[in-house]
């Protein structure tokens, strides 16, 4: 059985930016039932040397919005970096959920894009096919930045499990 491009990328991408949204709507009523500001959480790091809460957030979304735009040979969405709240962050997702929804199969599976090019023109360039950009990755950035933010949640005291992580599917 073959899998599509579209089915291993937008409707998971969906199901997990839904469930980082639920996540980070736990994190902002943690802060408030415990009359703490809700900056601590936000600004939240596992090591001085990693990004914090909110930046993991933007990342993910910034992933989000350019597995799919590449891959179909549409401009990626430029968003500006300023979220600072639960409220923005949930703002980003919403806009980002939106975007993506746009994408049918037909744009992904039709695209004539056949190759996609990281950091082009530096010494860093790299060449992917647009399966290997998907699934080797751009997916695999997308979780990492979806899953520290959750364990940035969790590691702060917020209840949530595998369950929360995952989302409805």
């Amino acid at each position: 059985m073959s899998v599509s491009i579209y089915t291993a990328t937008v409707p998971v991408l969906k199901q997990m930016l839904l469930a980082l949204s639920d996540v980070l709507k736990k994190g902002e009523q943690y802060a408030e039932q415990r009359k703490f500001d809700s900056t601590t959480l936000l600004q939240s790091r596992l090591f001085p040397d990693m990004l914090a809460l909110v930046r993991q957030v933007q990342i993910a979304c910034d992933f989000a919005k350019s597995v799919p735009s590449r891959i179909a040979g549409v401009e990626v969405a430029a968003y500006e970096d300023t979220e600072q709240s639960f409220a923005e962050l949930q703002q980003r997702i919403a806009k980002t959920l939106g975007l993506i929804d746009g994408f049918t199969a037909a744009q992904l599976e039709g695209s004539a894009v056949k190759e996609i090019v990281l950091r082009p023109g530096t010494p860093k360039e790299k060449k992917l096919s647009v399966e290997d950009y998907a699934l080797k990755y751009g997916m695999p950035q997308f979780f990492f930045h979806v899953t520290t933010a959750y364990n940035l949640l969790r590691h702060n005291g917020v209840e949530i499990g595998k369950k929360d992580f995952m989302g409805s599917y």
